[in-house]
């Protein structure tokens, strides 16, 4: 196996992503409702009762990048969120259950704020399609998990656990 530096790995994650989103925009996005004329913003990624999203360390270090280019102040409030977010959950990564959070990288009147260069897989897919035979395929998310589980094992050198994405950014903050 050939090992890759973080650098390269993110770089690879991003080709990743960039595809992912590509074919979710050109071939399923039409048959969604568009998020600008959602009557609740945000709400997909609020909900605590469905949020359950798991990402691996390279995303987490993806979205610390993210983090980390704000000003300071501005970083310092969204880690804060995401303390907040872990205690008020009670997210843990051993946890057998789901997990279920409010995500704290939403900001109400922006978006995602790992929207452009850090969007975990699962959330670029998510979308409120028409009907249960409008929704993407599973094998466009697996098979981009599974590209990814790869990335992470070349440049770690070994699979790295899913965890709740407040989690995975506390537990992998770059120093």
């Amino acid at each position: 196996m050939k090992m890759l530096s973080e650098k390269q790995a993110l770089a690879r994650l991003a080709t990743i992503r960039d595809g992912v989103t590509k074919t979710i925009r050109d071939e399923y996005e039409q048959k969604a409702a568009p998020c600008s004329k959602c009557l609740t913003p945000g709400a997909c990624c609020l909900d605590a009762h469905f949020v359950n999203v798991r990402i691996s360390r390279l995303e987490a270090v993806a979205i610390n990048t993210v983090v980390d280019s704000l000003p300071l102040e501005r970083a310092a409030e969204i880690r804060e969120r995401i303390d907040r977010t872990i205690t008020e959950f009670d997210l843990r990564p051993d946890a057998e259950d789901a997990n279920k959070f409010a995500c704290p990288l939403f900001e109400k009147g922006i978006g995602c704020l790992g929207h452009d260069l850090a969007k975990p897989i699962p959330c670029i897919v998510h979308a409120c399609y028409g009907s249960a035979a409008d929704l993407p395929p599973s094998a466009i998310t697996e098979t981009a998990e599974l590209a990814i589980d790869r990335l992470n094992t070349q440049t770690y050198g070994r699979p790295q656990p899913l965890m709740p994405i407040p989690l995975a950014i506390r537990s992998n903050k770059l120093v």
